[in-house]
């Protein structure tokens, strides 16, 4: 009777369970973690430590070691995850980087070519035990390399960027992507601990109060792509000051589970927190705080057959534009009172445009000749509201005037006139889906 290893009968069970889903394996798979882990523990026995060396190898050191080129000259897949995760300033471990390149691996189907390449790297397979080592074990590795081909075969939907725990767990936190409007300030009191972005406060009246995006206790884990794991004391605010009046991609990191507990990595850490500053209140995350879906296109009726016509099968509404102002380097929903009135002023002739909502961004679109006259991404408008004199159909939004050099000419207020108060009403709440940061009156 052949010899049997347990790690592979329990890595059997796993990969079975997973396959009994019938769906794609997400971050939310009860039995991923278990599979990551077993696969984990089989490149990890019958590892050999070098002798007369105070680093403790792990099998990322053996991965990254396998040859760059394929037989043809050209960087392998392999070799691209290998590169990916070296490159990745999330992880500061051997153990985090082999996690995350484990997970890459798994959803590239590429998984099986690494123990193929590793096979016919004698120098780097004599660091495996012949009698300890599942893949030097010619009767474990074949059943090993079949678990591994199933595992090609299953479609794994992971989120990459979720990795910044990898070092100390498999058990990732709930990670999510916010867009924030061009702002003065984000209205945030951080706290660093242990190279992490703490959140203790939000301050009232703030963008970050009035989005509510981010919680006391969540951690600020990216902003605009540039990661602050393992950030020293002020580094966020470096990070901030250098795209002040720029929209905001920040990534955060909840400190509560789906299921309402800790987040058990971060257990010790934040009873520090709390040590420290006696004040913090760990507030969850609202379910209201997600951005609101993309409004949904209507049928228009015929008595806005007028003001409203169809494009590529999409409802554009024919408005007047009035003109635009620089209004300065603040465009938050307060400067509206005075920067329409400073546009009004102008009494520039106004021009009948075509308003196009799209789902990430608004064109506007001269309607004789038919010329674009501008287009702006949701992201980049910092507020809107409608304009209460003469009759309610004015109303208007604050963008940065120029994305490319936004701390030299700050804000614009872009103002137009809707044939009816609804009309208008429907203008502004369609803009406000964008960014969730409206002003129905000014």
């Amino acid at each position: 009777m052949a010899p049997k290893d347990p790690l592979l009968g329990t890595l059997k069970v796993c990969v079975l369970n997973l396959q009994s889903d019938g769906q794609a394996v997400s971050d939310s798979s009860p039995h991923l973690s278990s599979c990551c882990e077993l696969l984990e523990l089989v490149l990890r026995k019958g590892l050999q430590q070098p002798v007369l060396s105070l680093v403790q190898r792990d099998y990322w050191q053996v991965l990254e070691q396998i040859p760059l080129h394929d037989t043809c000259g050209r960087l392998s897949a392999v070799s691209l995850a290998v590169e990916q995760t070296r490159v990745c300033k999330k992880l500061l471990s051997a153990q985090g980087r082999g996690r995350y390149l484990l997970r890459l691996a798994l959803s590239r189907k590429i998984l099986p070519q690494f123990i193929r390449h590793l096979l016919h790297t004698p120098r780097i397979l004599e660091w495996y035990c012949p009698t300890l080592s599942i893949i030097r074990n010619e009767e474990f590795l074949e059943p090993f390399m079949s678990l591994l081909l199933v595992l090609s075969h299953m479609d794994f939907k992971l989120d990459m960027e979720n990795c910044s725990f990898l070092d100390e767990s498999w058990l990732l936190p709930v990670s999510e992507l916010y867009e924030v409007v061009p702002c003065r300030e984000l209205g945030l009191v951080l706290r660093y601990l242990h190279g992490r972005v703490f959140v203790l406060e939000l301050t009232q009246g703030s963008q970050a109060y009035v989005d509510k995006f981010i919680c006391p206790g969540d951690i600020i884990d990216e902003i605009n792509d540039t990661s602050l794991r393992n950030s020293k004391n002020g580094q966020a605010g470096v990070v901030l000051s250098k795209l002040k009046g720029c929209p905001l991609s920040v990534r955060v990191i909840r400190w509560q589970q789906q299921d309402g507990t800790v987040f058990r990595p971060l257990v010790k850490l934040l009873r520090a927190l709390t040590t420290d500053n006696p004040g913090l209140q760990l507030t969850p995350a609202p379910s209201s705080q997600h951005p609101p879906p993309a409004a949904k296109e209507q049928t228009p009726s015929s008595s806005s057959s007028s003001s409203q016509c169809l494009k590529d099968g999409r409802i554009v509404y024919i408005v007047q534009y009035l003109g635009k102002a620089n209004i300065g380097m603040f465009g938050g929903k307060e400067v509206l009172q005075h920067a329409i009135p400073q546009v009004l002023h102008k009494n520039q002739p106004s021009e009948e445009v075509l308003l196009d909502l799209k789902e990430t961004h608004l064109t506007c679109t001269d309607r004789s000749s038919k010329t674009e006259l501008f287009e702006h991404h949701y992201p980049e408008i910092s507020c809107v509201g409608r304009y209460s004199q003469p009759d309610y159909t004015t109303f208007a939004f604050c963008v940065a005037d120029s994305p490319e050099t936004p701390h030299s000419t700050g804000f614009c207020c872009v103002v137009l006139r809707a044939s009816s108060i609804r009309e208008c009403e429907d203008i502004v709440c369609r803009i406000a889906t964008g960014f969730k940061h409206t002003e129905w009156f000014v």
